[in-house]
């Protein structure tokens, strides 16, 4: 379930999405030529969902520093207590990195980042007490993995920017000998296709046709990468690595609006405005606030369990509970209209894309990205908050966001200047990087009047 919209790249620090970014999958359903069948429609969404996952599920540029909205008071996971650890952190500075880091410095852990050092420097929020190691993940660039080189020791490392099993697998030997635990951040787009019906942590992994390959463009290849990268780690430290499967992380900090848009788009409407939804209300919807993930994943950096764990949710929730949740946070009347799956077909309206975390069920039969089972997780410890508080935080953190992209294009057009190089073209700051254009909307929305 997870990510769209950018293409993964080989560098040490995780993906961010980027600035320039425009809409994703939601372009490609414009065009013209007839509608989709079920099974294209499906089909659209798995393609779109495996290179939304290369963008999501490790890593998303935060933006999060100064938030004058964020939750007050630490969770369980950040109280006092407890053994005191030496965290290695393996990129740590987007979307869930931050949060990590500082759940775990705010529990008293002593904290190592290792990545680029080039996310920080334009978003920040990454606490000073923090030590940072500079370097990129492919050993064979610049610097590669040097500053890991040595006799030093950490009792966990956290791997959330591995996407290549040759990166994975050098940073897991290099501290084969010199780490207790390995937590490795993959994704639940390493199980192949036909999902089976019940989709658990023993569900087929999905295998790459060349397992040299590199090639992530467009999500090509992204769920057979995340497996030959967990494979890697299990075998440069076997019985000591936890794999981590999330789907759709939200919240805020998140760049790439997926789940954003939908508090953003209720929170826009008028008084009795229609605003198209998907299908039926009662379709199930998966995703994962990312502080629920951070604390969850600095429980298993305490509790040290081997094996692979879905980390999705939430239980019973369907895309009627999102809607719901934004309509009382934005306290408006606006009207929910939901479009059944046929008129959306013809009119081309894709999962994902133009209808973000909607996912339409299969033949009877399949299992799919809406009905990852998380029980393991569960029992883990992972836990989950409302869904109306991840709704009400995202739009108190969304003002903040709009006006971090308003800066950064500023900075982009006028570093394009100082280079001679033409301005970019960038989308206003405002508009959201995913679900349906208010153009198309309008026209779903009078076919179905």
């Amino acid at each position: 379930m997870g990510c769209m919209n950018q293409h993964p790249t080989s560098h040490g620090g995780p993906t961010g999405i980027s600035d320039l970014q425009p809409r994703g999958i939601a372009a490609g359903g414009s065009g013209g030529g007839g509608g989709l069948s079920r099974r294209e429609l499906v089909r659209v969404m798995a393609v779109g969902a495996a290179g939304m996952l290369a963008a999501g599920t490790a890593a998303h540029a935060a933006g999060l520093a100064g938030w004058a909205g964020a939750p007050k008071g630490k969770p369980e996971a950040a109280r006092g207590g407890g053994e005191k650890l030496k965290i290695l952190i393996l990129g740590g500075t987007a979307f869930t990195g931050p949060q990590l880091v500082r759940l775990a410095v705010d529990a008293g852990h002593t904290v190592t980042i290792f990545n680029r050092g080039r996310t920080e420097q334009r978003i920040g929020g990454i606490p000073d007490s923090v030590e940072r190691l500079v370097g990129d993940r492919d050993p064979k660039v610049a610097e590669g993995l040097k500053a890991l080189e040595g006799d030093r020791a950490w009792d966990v490392c956290i791997d959330l920017s591995g996407q290549y099993p040759r990166h994975v697998g050098a940073s897991a030997k290099l501290l084969a000998g010199r780490v207790k635990h390995y937590t490795f951040v993959s994704s639940i787009s390493a199980y192949t296709e036909p999902y089976p019906e019940k989709l658990d942590e023993e569900a087929p992994l999905a295998k790459l046709a060349d397992p040299n390959t590199e090639d992530m463009a467009g999500g090509m290849n992204y769920g057979g990468l995340k497996a030959a990268c967990e494979k890697a780690a299990m075998e440069a430290m076997p019985g000591k690595v936890a794999v981590v499967r999330p789907g759709l992380i939200v919240g805020p900090g998140d760049q790439t609006d997926r789940f954003t848009y939908w508090p953003v788009r209720f929170s826009r409407a008028a008084a009795g405005e229609a605003v198209l939804c998907p299908n039926d209300a009662s379709d199930p919807a998966q995703w994962i606030d990312v502080r629920d993930l951070a604390e969850w994943m600095l429980k298993l950096a305490v509790d040290r369990p081997s094996g692979a764990f879905n980390a999705v949710g939430q239980p019973g929730s369907t895309m009627g509970s999102i809607v719901d949740a934004c309509m009382a946070a934005t306290g408006k009347k606006a009207k929910p209209v939901w479009g059944k799956l046929e008129v959306l077909m013809e009119e081309r309206v894709t999962p994902w894309g133009d209808m973000p975390v909607w996912v339409p069920r299969p033949e009877k039969g399949q299992g799919w990205f809406g009905n990852v089972n998380f029980d393991k997780a569960v029992k883990a410890g992972l836990k989950f908050r409302p869904v109306q508080q991840t709704v009400s935080d995202t739009l108190a953190w969304w003002p903040s966001e709009m006006a971090r992209r308003e800066r950064v294009g500023k900075e982009l057009t006028a570093q394009a200047e100082k280079d001679g190089k033409p301005a970019p073209k960038l989308p206003p700051h405002d508009q959201l990087r995913a679900g349906i254009t208010a153009e198309r909307e309008k026209a779903v929305l009078a076919k179905l009047a």
